[in-house]
């Protein structure tokens, strides 16, 4: 008989990125925090975000044109109220950071100190200023560790790390009065055992669903976890055909996954063909700075056309020294791989790299199931609309996880601890012995995603992935009817159900508008709208 594990805490935050650990630092001076990790601490998007974050430092940007940047990518589906939320934040979220120690570079003086100067900033695709702070090119990881650094010393934190979330709990699952989170079932990777989580909140940090595809340039844990689960509990999710394929990821047998940051192109470096000419300006009159999509798009049907494995980013006509001092990380992982971007082109291939749609949720990032937010790149605020200007992503995550801490902390004093909750029964269920099962739906369902809703789509190749879709989804569920949950299985089961809301969305929207490329539909419409899906 395995051990009955209850955890309790006024807040349940299931995602351990940047998302994750602003709101458990915000919350925990008033609050008792659990942080929930399905890997390690660090293993996230957060940690391997390069670029940097966007906000107006300069005296020469302003609010307006970081809102306008974010509306003309976003090709007419943002929320403008939204988008100048966030931007009008955008430099408190950045103040809090610099407080908690991430250091930021900063622009060298002629004797060589940075300690009063300003900060660098860079440029990157789609904006029309250097607004991006950075730390090197390494961003993220410095954002991830502070923080981390900060949640595992606070006393009222408490990390669970290599813990999956299986399902929420809600007063309706449980027939109980009202429409409310009560906590969550998770899954102790370690003990291989359910646990339950009781909560007066839980809030989705789950990060997005690149997963779904073949090639993705996230990290293994980014299997659209929270998008699922806030689906099965009952929330809207929105603009799921919006997944942004990152232009530049290294084409290399041992470096999958690595991404190969916009700050390149907006520093200068060139996109080529094999033989070396340049395509973009065929393309685009922003040439390399085009937003993603089109440059993705215009890498993809050169491929195409050329029968090419990849093409090539060049940054090598910039002093080499220069290219070292920003690009370090990139500049170390090539040379291990025989690569010497100071003189070398970089091989390069799009991948999916951000769900741009996502749980529905208001400007505090509360979704539709009383006490449940969703913040980061789970949730859809309108910020993207149908496609997300780079270095706005990690905005998102810090801006809305100070909105979502103000909003809970006003509602704490009046929401009653849950009630004991009923304990996970997996008394008629056994352990696998088809393993290869699960290996092989997920190599289906990641292949006929890339085939059919990756970056050019048509109304035939959706037709055909719902079928594939809705086949996988009744042997991936009659699987967890009679087996006991694993990493694997629970993120198949979360990956199947993101797929289908996917593919849902891009056959309910009739025209090409930013991510979203359809053969039989190359035109846009005049009022585009947001894809809203409605569970039953």
């Amino acid at each position: 008989m395995k051990q009955v594990v209850e955890h309790q805490s006024d807040i349940l935050i299931i995602g351990s990125g940047a998302a994750g650990l602003t709101l458990a630092l915000h919350l925990a001076e008033k609050s008792k925090v659990i942080l929930l990790s399905k890997g390690p601490l660090c293993e996230g998007s957060t940690y391997y975000a390069q670029g940097g974050i966007a906000s107006v430092f300069d005296e020469g940007d302003t609010i307006e044109s970081h809102v306008a940047d974010t509306l003309v990518a976003g090709a007419g589906l943002c929320d403008k109220s939204v988008v100048t939320y966030t931007a009008e934040n955008a430099k408190a979220a950045m103040q809090w950071l610099i407080q908690c120690g991430v250091a930021f570079d900063k622009e060298e003086t002629p004797e060589g100190d940075t300690g009063d100067a300003p900060y660098h900033l860079t440029r990157e695709g789609g904006h029309s200023h250097r607004r991006i702070l950075h730390a090197a090119d390494a961003t993220g990881k410095a954002v991830q560790t502070t923080l981390q650094e900060r949640a595992l010393a606070h006393p009222n934190i408490q990390v669970l790390e290599r813990y999956n979330a299986i399902d929420l709990i809600t007063s309706r699952k449980l027939h109980l009065p009202g429409n409310r989170v009560l906590g969550a079932y998770v899954w102790n990777r370690d003990q291989e055992h359910v646990e339950t989580v009781r909560a007066k909140f839980v809030a989705l940090a789950t990060g997005g669903c690149s997963k779904v595809y073949q090639y993705t340039s996230n990290p293994d844990v980014a299997s659209g976890d929270g998008i699922a689960m806030a689906w099965r509990a009952g929330c809207r999710v929105a603009n799921m055909e919006f997944n942004q394929f990152h232009p530049t990821c290294l084409y290399h047998v041992d470096a999958r996954n690595f991404l190969l940051t916009e700050a390149l192109r907006g520093e200068g470096a060139y996109l080529r063909r094999p033989d070396g000419s340049r395509f973009m300006p065929e393309f685009d009159e922003r040439a390399e700075l085009a937003p993603r999509d089109i440059v993705a798009r215009a890498i993809d049907y050169e491929m195409k056309r050329l029968g090419a494995d990849c093409v090539y980013l060049d940054i090598s006509h910039k002093p080499a020294d220069f290219v070292i001092k920003h690009f370090p990380t990139i500049y170390s992982r090539c040379l291990e791989l025989g690569i010497d971007i100071t003189t070398d082109r970089i091989p390069v291939v799009p991948a999916a790299h951000y769900t741009c749609g996502g749980v529905m949720t208001d400007l505090h990032g509360q979704t539709d199931l009383n006490g449940l937010y969703a913040i980061g790149e789970v949730a859809y605020t309108g910020l993207h609309g149908a496609n997300r200007l780079a270095s706005n992503s990690l905005l998102e995550c810090l801006v809305f996880a100070r909105a979502a801490a103000q909003d809970i902390d006003s509602q704490l004093g009046k929401i009653a601890m849950p009630g004991m909750l009923p304990h996970w029964d997996e008394s008629k269920v056994s352990n696998s012995d088809e393993e290869v099962v699960i290996a092989h739906n997920w190599h289906e369902l990641r292949l006929f995603m890339w085939d059919y809703v990756g970056i050019v789509r048509s109304d035939k190749r959706l037709e055909r992935a719902l079928r594939r879709c809705a086949m996988l989804q009744q042997e991936i569920q009659e699987y967890y009817s009679n087996f006991r949950v694993s990493n694997n299985l629970l993120e198949l089961r979360n990956l199947v159900q993101v797929a289908e809301l996917i593919i849902r969305c891009a056959m309910q929207r009739k025209e090409s508008r930013g991510l979203h490329y359809n053969i039989d539909h190359p035109s846009k419409n005049d009022a585009p709208r947001p894809t809203i899906l409605q569970p039953d």
